[in-house]
């Protein structure tokens, strides 16, 4: 008999119980009292859900350290038919996790990839024009946004599009800026964040109410194990090479540094691990 068979089915019996969960129509969280003068994170999201799957330190933030987040809607999917829809669930997700929303045109910004990058410098510039009035308006301590290989066209041109904008920005203009990763691992992450099972549930509950893209592929019904494997890797990419990994059960991974003098640049060496019981705006002093 295999002592690992009980809990393999055991873990396949909760992914058919995920299934007959409701997508979005949950009550939302209860809100945190946030100051008119809090530190505010932005989060460049490449499309509407990639706010919820990344949003380990930023939810975390709000919650402990009463920071205001504002998700920025880069683009709304390609797909003009399901622009208004998805810009839609997007509110509800955002209003679930009490995330302030922006949008960065109406339907959003198109063709933010490297391809357009490269030949279309005109509707580029109008592109990072547009994050650059952003970034100018809410002075974020902390931006998110993807690292630079993260497979995705879209996701890789969001990092190119911030990175532009930030270079136009004056040049005493400085911010913490924290890569992110879904689709391409990061080759070289130095932080990893802890979340607790409500801080998970609540990520995977806001995720459900992107519910055109969750009814054809339940995708976030797998981020618990995609916040275990974040602890595999992170216990050796960000602790170091043999190392043990902290006994988190769930983690996001990021590349943490700082813009500064119109350039990005190391914060410290190695790698920082930030446990529950850590306080976020440590990562930042």
């Amino acid at each position: 008999m295999n002592p690992y068979l009980d809990l393999v089915q055991q873990v396949a019996r909760l992914r058919d119980t995920g299934r007959t969960l409701p997508f979005g129509g949950i009550p939302e969280c209860p809100r945190i009292p946030i100051p008119i003068t809090a530190p505010k994170a932005l989060i460049f999201s490449p499309h509407p859900d990639d706010e919820c799957i990344i949003a380990g330190l930023a939810l975390r933030l709000l919650r402990e350290s009463m920071w205001r987040v504002v998700n920025v809607a880069v683009t709304q999917g390609s797909r003009k038919e399901r622009q208004a829809g998805r810009y839609a669930e997007l509110e509800a997700a955002c209003r679930h996790l009490q995330f302030d929303l922006v949008p960065t045109a109406p339907g959003g910004l198109e063709k933010i990839n490297p391809k357009t990058r490269a030949t279309d410098p005109v509707h580029w510039a109008a592109c990072v024009d547009a994050i650059v009035g952003i970034l100018l308006k809410h002075r974020p301590e902390v931006v998110l946004c993807p690292h630079e290989l993260d497979w995705n066209s879209t996701h890789i041109g969001t990092h190119h599009l911030v990175i532009d904008a930030l270079k136009r920005l004056p040049g005493d203009f400085s911010c913490h800026v924290v890569e992110t990763e879904f689709w391409g691992q990061m080759p070289t992450p130095n932080l990893m964040v802890e979340s607790s099972p409500q801080d998970v549930a609540d990520m995977m509950a806001a995720c459900s109410f992107h519910v055109g893209e969750v009814q054809r592929n339940p995708y976030h019904l797998s981020q618990t194990a995609w916040m275990q494997d974040n602890v595999r890797r992170g216990g050796e990419l960000v602790g170091g090479q043999g190392g043990a990994a902290p006994d988190y059960l769930f983690a996001t991974l990021y590349r943490l540094r700082r813009w500064q003098n119109g350039q990005l640049s190391q914060m410290y060496e190695g790698g920082r691990n930030l446990g529950a019981a850590d306080s976020p705006t440590s990562l930042f002093t």
